[in-house]
């Protein structure tokens, strides 16, 4: 256990856990974007849908 603990408190010293860090900020920020682009979308797909349906 001990053991254990040195190596996390070595791994967020380290400049790995740097390089992590911005791996993540870049994957919250493409989701974030994708998030935004597909909210007009999926309303339009919606509207089809109901277009259709009505036509039923």
């Amino acid at each position: 256990m001990l053991k254990m603990v040195s190596k996390v408190k070595a791994f967020l010293r380290g400049e790995d856990g740097q390089g992590l860090a911005e791996y993540a900020l870049i994957l919250v920020l493409i989701s974030i974007v994708a998030i935004a682009a597909m909210t007009p979308l999926g309303e339009a797909i919606r509207d089809a849908f109901a277009e259709i349906k009505g036509h039923l």
